[in-house]
């Protein structure tokens, strides 16, 4: 449920523009982003809490608070009746949905044992290799055939079920005592993301001198950079910046933070621009999407076979590679774009790319961390991941709505095509109207729109493509000959990924 509602929520983002509408004006699109901004903000928060907190309370206590937490969220967000109150709403079902994962993963390695472990990873991999194919196109049915609504209402159910289950399933409880948790850190790191990145997203509606943007941006500044100075203060940190001591993990991280940026906040704007540029159905733009997840479900098997017995660094210019020629090839959409021709070829070949870069990037983090490293190391690459989607989401979502709002005719469409929504529909106003003939009539008007809707997503893509250029500088750092042996007691800890 967690990782199909982080790829679910993508293609309903135009249809949250004209349900929030506000006077006949469809919210911004940075403002609706934060329908998945907030959500993988939440994931980052409570990934570091969900460790100690089951230490601390017992993983069945917190397996089933979190399950409540997810159900509970998923039903606010369904009878939210603003944008605001959705993308808080959103907040309190990340919360939930981030310790689902790492919480239940506990819960089956407790149960499997080490000789199961590898056929248990196998079944854990399925929902992260088909939650970006089925989530799209789970999203576009309901939206289409029920309401918007039901994206999150399907949760209900599930969530019951699950949570009746736990109760009488799972075993008791064996609290221990665990170390100190860094709260004073998650009360700066939070916020301080959440603030600055608000404040960025903010620009193309408010403008860059405004108060707003200035205001929450500084503020979201100072409580990051004070975060990274306490970090180095407690004995058990939120993040433990001294792994970045390590050089392979540093080169790892920053490969991943900017591939994580580029990817996923690319990947966003495609069923978008299926609808808004292309016409089609909530439905049809996540059928469009699913060769990309496709092209991952083939490559992430082979990578993570590859990555045991050969280099990482020999392994990932292959992914980016193709990554990086896939998000350039979408610069290059228009209007009129071939689909078979041109557009899911593009986005299979990203796929391709994705599923041979995402998990040895991660792997490779933390091959060379001890034994007692490995669990703190795992929390910090897990956060930076969920961090890296929320920076791409919000530049991306930023740069398009930019690109939007600087042409009349993108302006006036949209306004005109929401007023055609209502019943009974608004005619078009006399100032409306003029802007039309002045293109040369309605089917004139139409196609400037198109084209320039087109543009504005090309230039979004570039802003994607030139980071996943960036990439390649980290990534050329990375080790391409076999790491030394671990030395013997220091042997790595098996490691969870969210």
């Amino acid at each position: 449920m967690s990782i199909l509602d982080i790829t679910v929520v993508n293609v309903a983002l135009p249809t949250f523009q004209n349900v929030f509408a506000d006077g006949g004006t469809p919210v911004a699109y940075s403002t609706v982003a934060w329908t998945v901004t907030a959500y993988t903000l939440a994931l980052a928060t409570v990934i570091p809490l969900t460790g100690w907190a089951a230490d601390r309370f017992g993983p069945k206590r917190l397996y089933m608070l979190a399950i409540l937490l997810f159900t509970a969220g998923s039903a606010l967000c369904a009878a939210a009746n603003s944008i605001n109150m959705l993308i808080a709403f959103r907040v309190l079902q990340g919360l939930g949905g981030g310790m689902l994962m790492p919480l239940g993963m506990t819960i089956l390695t407790h149960a499997a044992g080490p000789k199961r472990m590898g056929r248990l990873m196998a079944i854990l991999g399925v929902p992260m290799l088909l939650g970006p194919i089925l989530g799209p196109i789970l999203g576009g049915y309901l939206i289409e055939h029920a309401s918007w609504h039901w994206i999150f209402l399907i949760n209900l159910p599930i969530g019951i079920i699950a949570l009746i289950y736990a109760y009488f399933a799972l075993e008791d409880d064996k609290p221990t005592p665990s170390e100190s948790f860094d709260f004073l850190g998650m009360a700066m790191m939070s916020p301080g993301l959440a603030l600055f990145l608000f404040g960025v997203s903010s620009i193309p509606t408010d403008g860059v001198g405004s108060a707003k943007v200035l205001i929450t941006g500084i503020i979201g500044i100072v409580l990051i950079v004070a975060f990274i100075f306490h970090t180095f203060r407690p004995e058990h940190p939120l993040l433990d910046l001294r792994l970045f001591k390590n050089r392979l993990l540093s080169v790892s991280t920053i490969t991943m933070f900017l591939f994580v940026a580029a990817f996923f906040g690319g990947l966003l704007l495609v069923p978008t621009y299926f609808q808004q540029v292309r016409g089609e159905s909530t439905l049809d733009a996540g059928l469009l999407v699913a060769p990309q997840g496709i092209g991952a479900m083939l490559t992430m098997p082979i990578a993570g076979a590859l990555v045991d017995k050969f280099p990482v660094g020999r392994i990932v210019p292959f992914g980016l590679v193709l990554i990086i020629a896939g998000m350039f090839g979408l610069t290059q959409i228009g209007p009129d774009t071939s689909y078979w021709g041109y557009i899911i070829p593009v986005l299979f070949i990203m796929g391709l790319g994705m599923g041979g870069t995402m998990m040895p990037i991660m792997t490779s983090a933390l091959k060379t961390l001890t034994h007692h490293e490995v669990a703190r190391g795992s929390t910090l690459i897990n956060i930076i991941q969920q961090i890296g989607s929320s920076v791409g989401v919000a530049i991306m979502s930023t740069v398009l709505t930019d690109r939007l709002k600087s042409s009349d005719l993108v302006q006036t469409g949209q306004a005109i095509m929401e007023q055609q929504q209502h019943k009974p529909p608004i005619p078009p106003t006399a100032e409306q109207m003029q802007v039309v003939a002045q293109a040369g009539g309605q089917k004139s008007f139409m196609a400037q729109v198109a084209s320039d809707m087109a543009g504005a997503f090309s230039t979004t893509f570039w802003v994607a493509a030139i980071l996943c250029l960036l990439t390649v500088i980290p990534a050329f750092f990375l080790p391409r000959k076999p790491l030394p042996e671990t030395p013997a007691g220091e042997e790595s800890a098996p490691m969870m990924m969210h």
